[in-house]
């Protein structure tokens, strides 16, 4: 279980326990975090779960795949180093205190 915090656009802070196992979209799907809409049900076909991670995690997650990269061009205001798409974030303990920002919309 892993403790990751979701900040709304807006700076709600949404502090959820999330399973081993899930990914950091289902675990903010599962608890009705506003702003991840993940359309595609995690399949990595869209970019609408895209968040911001803290500066703080960037070198701590996994790498992303090439079929991530190519989805984050459409994502909103895309950064380079910090954005991920939240279906391809599978929780571990390691992701215990992760942070993340939602942007303003997801498209």
């Amino acid at each position: 279980m892993a403790k990751i915090t979701y900040v709304e656009h807006n700076g709600t802070e949404h502090v959820i326990d999330v399973a081993n196992g899930l990914t950091v979209m289902e675990g903010a799907r599962d608890n009705g975090v506003p702003g991840i809409e993940a359309d595609c049900g995690g399949a990595c076909a869209c970019s609408t779960c895209h968040v911001y991670v803290d500066p703080a995690w960037v070198g701590k997650l996994p790498r992303k795949e090439a079929m991530e990269e190519d989805m984050l061009d459409f994502a909103w205001e895309p950064d380079p180093v910090r954005s991920r798409l939240t279906c391809q974030i599978k929780v571990t303990e390691s992701l215990d205190g992760l942070k993340v920002f939602i942007p303003e919309k997801q498209i």
